[in-house]
């Protein structure tokens, strides 16, 4: 007796087989695994693109993008011809159920922002969360990112940062804001516009106090600009300059250790004391506060000779 014949499931379409150039030299992309690829692009230069960006670019099915002409001049740089959709806060409910039938069909689709790294203040990580949950292969292809270019240049400290995105553009509500954010024992990163950056560096000075800080605009661009200060003069600067334009990254230095007291430094130094060396009991209490080694031995030494000390 014949088997019954099972009606073929629908099959995944061929691969893309896209091309990009490079240095004037047409390349013919690989195959690219079906999926999400979260693709970094440029955030000025164009030449700030990975290998591997352009491969995947080259050979997606389908490019989720925030603005299709911002990347289709991208595209045009490196000769690379696959389609384009918009993808961006403004459509992204209508817009993220068709890419996610591009990827049940078995699609690769790329997911690009404007510039840098996707996901960094844009809709794109509900794409990934939803594609993730439909059990589609997401795949990351780092790159170039304004927050980490604006922590390179600025000088401050980088082993710690939060960032913060885009601040409230209302007063009351950004200064509100300022206050949440102001003990945070960290860097501060937070994106801002040209006219709303006088405003913004006013109020941070205002809320922060005499930090130093870097503002970071048209990083990577011909134009490239760094300022460093404290926030106050940095603030004075912008409100007497005419209004900035481009693209422009605040890098905020955190707020300064509290200082512990004479009173304080005693008590840790007496408890301190009781279990430790004098060279070990220094050398905890100055990492614990931030107070320097040699003042701390030196009121560790007079605490020693003490009547009642160790």
């Amino acid at each position: 007796m014949d088997k019954p014949r099972i009606a073929p499931g629908p099959e995944a379409p061929p691969p893309h087989r896209g091309t990009y150039r490079l240095k004037g030299e047409a390349i013919a992309a690989p195959v690219l695994a079906r999926g999400l690829h979260v693709v970094a692009t440029p955030i000025g230069n164009l030449r700030d693109i990975t290998l591997r960006a352009l491969e995947t670019l080259g050979a997606a099915d389908l490019i989720a993008c925030e603005d299709t002409r911002v990347t289709r001049k991208l595209l045009d740089h490196y000769g690379i011809a696959t389609p384009l959709t918009p993808y961006h806060e403004h459509n992204a409910e209508t817009a993220r159920p068709k890419i996610l039938a591009r990827l049940a069909g078995g699609a690769a689709v790329a997911l690009v922002s404007d510039a840098g790294t996707p996901l960094v203040s844009d809709p794109g990580f509900k794409l990934v969360r939803a594609a993730r949950a439909e059990g589609h292969a997401v795949f990351a292809l780092p790159g170039a990112s304004a927050v980490l270019a604006a922590l390179t240049v600025s000088g401050l400290p980088s082993d710690r940062f939060v960032f913060e995105g885009f601040l409230p553009p209302r007063e009351g509500a950004r200064r509100n804001r300022i206050a949440e954010i102001k003990s945070i024992p960290a860097t501060l990163v937070v994106f801002e516009t040209g006219p709303r950056l006088s405003a913004a560096l006013a109020d941070l000075a205002q809320g922060l106090g005499p930090r130093p800080a870097a503002v970071c605009r048209e990083l990577t661009k011909l134009h490239e600009e760094v300022r460093r200060g404290d926030l106050a003069t940095l603030a004075a600067d912008y409100a007497a300059a005419a209004e900035p334009r481009g693209e422009i990254v605040i890098v905020i230095a955190p707020p300064p250790a509290p200082q512990p007291d004479t009173a304080d430094l005693d008590t840790l130094l007496r408890q301190a004391l009781k279990r430790l060396s004098v060279k070990e009991a220094v050398a905890e209490i100055a990492a614990v506060t931030g107070e320097p080694r040699r003042q701390v031995y030196q009121r560790a030494l007079e605490l020693v000779e003490e009547p009642d000390g160790r």
